[in-house]
């Protein structure tokens, strides 16, 4: 199954899934449940973006986006997260509320539809997983579908635990759990989408690595004022002034063309600027 179609199949199956538990939530009186929808959401969120990122990969540069329209599931992400610490500071402030009045959820509806849910969230983690080897941003989406799968089953056991104690205050803190992951979730969202748009080095690349391994090729003397940067999930760009020996311009054709191909295979760098130096060779004088 190609990777859009993956996507989009992972991303009905996950938008019936909030549904269900949104109404299962009201249905059965449960915070946990509602808490484990707005989860939900965020990996639709997320399953959306990896969508829009494999869409917009595809599309052309042009004259004003030289760089193409990678970028746009940045944007989308900061907007996700910002969404969900709004949610999340509903979720316990209602927490809050059933802590102080506690009300008993119907544990098998709260349990009965959470199993629904993490069976189908299973269901997507196989079909992403097929992918996730190939892709950078399904890899993303498959975590986020992972991390729904602890909550739905959290709530599946809570019910149960309910269901056999009565214990009411089991479920604001079922939801306050829930909460907690979905901060996680949005730290790490928060972080990557930030570290794109400071043009930070990617968390997979190591700069130092990296310099050694173009140090290595034939002819290098040097590198200096070296740069690594994200364009999106998965694209990586690097601009870099080399230091070359004396030699032909062939030959210094064919260094550069190693030096792509070991950017490529060693650290997944496809957009490669450089500008070559030459200390040693000779000025020529001109009159």
């Amino acid at each position: 199954m190609p990777v859009r179609r993956s996507l989009t199949f992972a991303l009905a199956v996950t938008a019936f899934v909030a549904a269900l538990e949104f109404w299962g939530g009201l249905r059965s009186h449960s915070l946990a449940l509602t808490s484990d929808a707005a989860h939900v959401c965020m990996d639709l969120f997320a399953l959306g973006l990896a969508l829009a990122a494999s869409v917009g990969a595809s599309r052309p540069a042009d004259p004003r986006r030289t760089f193409g329209y990678g970028r746009i599931e940045v944007l989308g992400a900061l907007v996700n997260g910002a969404l969900l610490i709004v949610a999340c500071v509903v979720i316990v402030y209602f927490a809050a509320q059933r802590f102080a009045a506690p009300v008993e959820p119907h544990a098998l509806t709260m349990s009965v539809v959470a199993a629904v849910g993490l069976a189908l969230n299973l269901c997507v983690g196989v079909v992403l997983h097929r992918q996730s080897r190939r892709d950078l941003n399904v890899r993303a989406a498959l975590f986020h579908v992972l991390g729904d799968a602890l909550g739905a089953l959290a709530v599946i056991v809570g019910g149960i635990v309910i269901a056999i104690t009565h214990a009411a205050w089991i479920d604001p803190a079922l939801s306050l759990f829930v909460a907690a992951i979905i901060v996680a979730g949005v730290f790490r969202v928060m972080r990557d989408a930030a570290n794109v748009l400071l043009e930070s080095v990617p968390g997979d690349v190591d700069s130092t690595d990296l310099i050694e391994h173009i140090k290595r090729i034939g002819g290098v003397t040097g590198v200096h004022d070296l740069h690594v940067w994200s364009i999106g999930s998965g694209s990586h760009a690097l601009s870099a002034h080399v230091g070359l020996d004396d030699r032909r311009l062939s030959e210094a054709t064919d260094v550069l063309q190693e030096i792509d191909r070991c950017l490529q295979t060693q650290f997944g760098i496809t957009h490669v600027t450089i500008q070559f130096e030459c200390d040693d060779c000779p000025v020529v004088v001109r009159h």
